[in-house]
C-alpha cells in the first residue's frame, strides 16, 4: 500500500499538490476577490506579499504568496545579535575540512537539553548563503519545544527536513504541519515557524538549500507519473492566533548567525493566504519506485524525490534521493549498487532499517556517510560476497527500511564539529568495508595476454 502506517495519527487538514497555486482562509471572506491589495482588505487585515523569487523571475519559476494578516510582519524592534560567539552555521565562516577519504558516522547523540534552534549542527556544506550559492547539511537532535512566544526563520535558505526519530508539530505563518518519521518537510527561506515536540525528543537531518528552490525532477521517457507524484505533497491550510498585546521574540538565522527582535503581536496571525510560496510535507511511503525489470542496476537518479538544479542542465546543486522497499528482479545482474567514483558528492543517512549495500551494523539509523567528489565507494565486502552468490530470483529488499541521500555537484567540506567535536566518525570505515575485498583474478594456464605494442615497433 503506497502510504506509511504512522503510529501517530494525523491531526491537521492540508491542501494537496506540488507547486500548485493554493489559497486558504481561516475566516470565510478573508481573501479579497480579484485584486491582491485592496484599499481596505477584508476585516481590517493587512495585505503583505511574501516573495521567494525575484518579481521578474520566469512564470514557471516564480514563487510568491499574498498573506492577509492582523499586523504586518515588519512591526518589530530592530534586530540585535544573539549568541554571536557561540552560534555559526555558515560554511564560509566555519573551519571546513576538504577530505577525499570516505567518511561514516555512528548515530548522532540525542540532546534533550536544547530546543529546535539550538539543536542545529552544521556537519558539512559548500558555498555561501550571502551569495545564495551552495548548501549546508545539518544534524538536529532536540529535546525541548520552542517557547510559546518565539518564532524562528532562516534567511539563508530552504530547509528540507528529514525526520528520523520523534514527531514535529510545526506552526508556520501559513498553517500547521505534523511531521512524522518517513515524512519530509520543506520550509522555504524566510517563512516563520515554531517547533513543538509532542512525543518527546527528536532527531534527524536537514539539507539547507542556499540556491534556488526544490522542484520535482523531469521524468523523461518514464512519462507523466511515478517517482514522487505532485498530488501527494501537502501544504497547510490557514490557521491563526489572535494576540496584539503579548511579548514575542523573533529569531532570525542570517548568514549563519542568530539575530533576535521583539514584537508585541503574535507572528502567527495570517488569517488567509494565496500563492505558490508555502511550506509543505511529503510521505516517502508514497514514492512510486522505478527499476530495471531485465538486467543491470540502473543509476540512482531514478530514486530522486526532489531536485534543485544548477545552471548546467542535468546537474543539481542538490538532489534528495531515497532508497525505499522495492523488488529486485534483474537477470545475470549484480543487484546492489556497483562500485563507482562520482563527480557528485553523496551524503547518506538512514531513517530506519538496514541499507542493502551495507551490512554488519556499521551504517545505522541516525548515522551518516559522506563520499565526496571522486571518492571511490560501493558495497562492503560482505554485501559483495552475498550478492555475487545469491540466487537470482525476484526478491523484496528494504522491508522496514528507508535510506536517503543528499547529492550535490559541489565539493562538500566537513566542519570541525562534524569531523571531531561530535566524536562519531568511524576510523575503521574503509578498513572494515573495502580492505577485506579479495582479489579473485589470477593469470591461469591457457590465458594469453594481448599485446599493446604495434607489430614491428620498438616501444616498450
Amino acid at each position: 500500500m503506497p502510504v506509511t502506517k504512522f503510529t501517530t495519527p494525523e491531526k491537521y487538514k492540508y491542501q494537496n499538490g506540488f507547486q500548485s497555486y493554493h489559497e486558504s482562509e481561516a475566516i470565510e471572506g478573508a481573501l479579497p476577490i480579484g485584486g491582491n491589495s485592496p484599499q481596505k482588505p477584508p476585516f481590517g487585515l493587512y495585505a503583505e506579499k511574501l516573495s521567494g523569487t525575484a518579481f521578474t523571475a520566469p512564470r514557471h519559476e516564480n514563487q510568491q504568496s499574498w498573506l492577509y494578516r492582523i499586523l504586518p510582519s515588519a512591526s518589530h524592534s530592530p534586530f540585535h545579535p544573539r549568541e554571536a560567539s557561540s552560534y555559526n552555521t555558515n560554511p564560509e565562516g566555519e573551519k571546513m575540512h576538504q577530505i577525499p577519504d570516505q567518511l561514516r558516522w555512528d548515530p548522532f547523540d540525542m540532546d534533550e537539553t536544547v530546543d529546535w534552534i539550538h539543536s542545529l549542527k552544521l556537519v558539512a556544506g559548500a558555498g555561501d548563503p550571502t551569495m545564495k550559492s551552495g548548501l549546508g547539511i545539518f544534524i538536529f537532535a532536540a529535546g525541548k519545544s520552542m517557547k510559546e512566544n518565539e518564532a524562528f526563520y532562516s534567511a539563508d535558505g530552504d530547509f528540507l527536513i528529514v525526520l528520523q526519530t520523534g514527531v514535529l508539530d510545526i506552526q508556520t505563518e501559513l498553517g500547521r504541519l505534523l511531521v512524522r518519521p518517513n515524512e519530509i518537510c520543506v520550509i522555504p527561506r524566510g517563512i516563520r515557524y515554531r517547533v513543538e515536540l509532542p512525543k518527546g525528543p527528536v532527531r534527524g537531518y536537514i539539507l539547507e538549500l542556499y540556491q534556488g528552490h526544490f522542484q520535482l525532477p523531469e521524468l523523461g521517457p518514464i512519462g507523466s507519473n511515478c517517482l514522487a507524484n505532485a498530488r501527494d505533497f501537502q501544504a497547510p491550510v490557514a490557521c491563526f492566533d489572535e494576540d496584539t498585546t503579548g511579548k514575542y521574540t523573533l529569531i532570525s538565522k542570517f548568514n549563519g548567525h542568530l539575530f533576535a527582535a521583539e514584537q508585541t503581536h503574535t507572528p502567527f496571525d495570517v488569517v488567509a493566504w494565496h500563492g505558490l510560496y508555502y511550506p509543505y510535507k511529503y510521505d516517502l511511503g508514497r514514492f512510486n519506485t522505478i527499476g530495471s525489470i531485465s538486467f543491470d542496476h540502473p543509476d540512482p537518479s531514478i530514486f530522486t524525490v526532489l531536485s534543485a538544479p544548477s545552471p548546467t542542465v542535468g546537474t543539481a546543486i542538490a538532489d534528495f534521493v531515497i532508497f525505499p522497499p522495492r523488488w529486485l528482479v534483474g537477470e545475470d545482474t549484480f543487484r546492489p549498487p556497483w562500485y563507482h567514483r562520482n563527480t557528485m558528492s553523496e551524503f547518506m543517512g538512514l531513517i530506519g532499517g538496514e541499507y542493502d549495500a551495507k551490512t554488519g551494523g556499521g551504517f545505522q539509523p541516525a548515522g551518516a556517510s559522506l563520499h565526496n567528489i571522486m571518492s571511490a565507494h560501493g558495497p562492503d565486502a560482505d554485501s559483495h560476497a552475498k550478492a555475487s552468490n545469491a540466487e537470482l530470483k525476484p526478491v523484496k529488499i528494504g522491508e522496514g527500511s528507508m535510506a536517503f541521500m543528499f547529492e550535490s555537484c559541489l565539493m562538500v567540506g566537513v566542519t570541525e564539529w562534524g569531523l571531531k567535536t561530535c566524536k562519531k566518525v568511524q576510523g575503521d570505515y574503509n578498513e572494515h568495508s573495502w580492505t577485506p575485498l579479495p582479489a579473485h583474478f589470477k593469470m591461469g594456464e591457457g590465458m594469453k595476454r594481448v599485446s599493446h605494442l604495434v607489430e614491428g615497433g620498438e616501444g616498450k
